[in-house]
């Protein structure tokens, strides 16, 4: 697979649904996969492909909703389509629940199913992008030194020079030696784009550890 280019996986176990929508998908511009079974996707998926998918709710064996279930315990951020008929809409209610991107209602417009792949793939994008940000700041983060984050608790806690050299048992010229480091490995252009890193750290983590596990 090159991940570099977004993918549409189709997953429908009626074989000329399938077909219409991979034909319909590449009439556009866009590289498509169908798949016969929710089983044939989760053997096969690859988290790092960029994409979204497009799923039936109703399928033999392993159902749409349970292909959802499994993908959102792997962390799985690749945007779903659910394809419902009338009697499925509690279904897709449920689907939107537990994170399903959108859903269309059989019969549907051609147009209307392309207007959803396109602000999907838009989202995972947006997805990515951000989770690629956030990995790249925990590297930084990990490469200070056990000081150097003792300084980033402080800095980011809004301590002045004066104050952190204190607390620390350090001259201020120490201090804004380190400062300058922790400035320059975490790539921060201001204090304000130094706080904010840290807090995007601390809301991905779902603790305060990044400030926390840095105090003396």
């Amino acid at each position: 697979m090159n991940q570099g280019l977004p993918i549409v996986f189709i997953v429908d176990d009626d074989e000329a649904v399938r077909n219409s929508l991979r034909l319909l998908v590449k009439s556009v511009g866009l590289s498509a996969t169908a798949l016969v079974s929710a089983q044939e996707f989760l053997a096969s998926y690859d988290p790092l492909q960029p994409g979204c998918l497009v799923l039936d709710v109703r399928m033999p064996g392993m159902s749409g909703l349970e292909l959802q279930q499994q993908l959102n315990l792997r962390g799985a951020v690749i945007p779903v389509i659910f394809i419902t008929g009338h009697g499925d809409v509690p279904m897709a209610v449920e689907a939107m629940q537990q994170g399903a991107f959108d859903f269309l209602q059989k019969p549907f417009r051609d147009q209307d199913l392309m207007d959803r792949i396109q602000r999907a793939l838009e989202k995972d994008g947006a997805n990515r992008a951000e989770l690629g940000e956030r990995s790249r700041i925990r590297e930084q983060h990990q490469s200070l030194t056990p000081r150097e984050r003792e300084v980033l608790a402080l800095v980011t806690s809004g301590k002045a020079n004066k104050v952190m050299a204190a607390d620390l048992g350090l001259s201020q010229r120490t201090i804004e030696i380190h400062r300058a480091r922790v400035m320059e490995k975490m790539g921060a252009s201001s204090l304000a784009h130094l706080v904010r890193m840290v807090l995007d750290l601390e809301d991905s983590d779902g603790q305060g550890a990044t400030r926390a596990d840095s105090a003396p």
